[in-house]
């Protein structure tokens, strides 16, 4: 039986910094694998960063306001959904930042409980699988913000393995940085 909008969840597209700026496919993408997966998308216009450039560099009055705008744009979705594991663990983070402030500690700590990375949220609240073929080998490396601060590992083979034809090389050292690091790869 098809789904109603009533029906769908809502899920409240993150359009990190990175995606917005050098990557927008990947923000369409995410959209689409949303709307298969059986939710109804929007992307609040008015959001920002999730204060984690602010939060790394130790500006912490910068990353727990950029926090509060973030909670009140999102607040009324059913899910945040990113695709970015440095985003969702700085989101992650919000009720250790806000955690004295009786108003926003109890909303941040709320948001968190319905953000997630997109693979994890595809594989652990919709439970979906991908309808494909493909004939190849695949290997994946693993997102250091993904891997270590949201325990995002098998979620993705998991997607990948219910793809026809495909099958999986680990690579050595999957769980070793790339270098990459978000704002780190900027400051070092």
């Amino acid at each position: 039986m098809p789904q109603t909008q009533a029906t769908q969840p809502h899920v409240g597209l993150f359009a990190t910094c990175l995606m917005n700026v050098f990557r927008p496919n990947i923000g369409f993408a995410t959209v689409q694998l949303l709307e298969r997966a059986g939710c109804r998308v929007s992307a609040p216009p008015q959001q920002t960063c999730c204060g984690q450039p602010a939060y790394s560099a130790g500006d912490d009055d910068a990353a727990r306001a950029l926090a509060r705008q973030l909670i009140a744009q999102f607040e009324p979705y059913d899910y945040v959904v990113a695709p970015s594991g440095s985003c969702m663990g700085t989101v992650h983070k919000y009720p250790e930042m806000l955690k004295d402030d009786p108003e926003w500690g109890p909303r941040a700590k709320a948001l968190a409980a319905k953000a997630f990375e997109l693979f994890s949220f595809l594989t652990q609240v919709r439970k979906v699988s991908i309808d494909a073929r493909y004939e190849g080998t695949f290997t994946y490396h693993d997102s250091c913000s993904g891997l270590r601060q949201l325990g995002v590992k098998q979620q993705p083979r998991e997607l990948l393995s219910d793809v026809a034809g495909l099958s999986v090389s680990e690579m050595d050292d999957a769980e070793v940085c790339c270098g990459f690091g978000g704002s780190f790869c900027v400051k070092y």
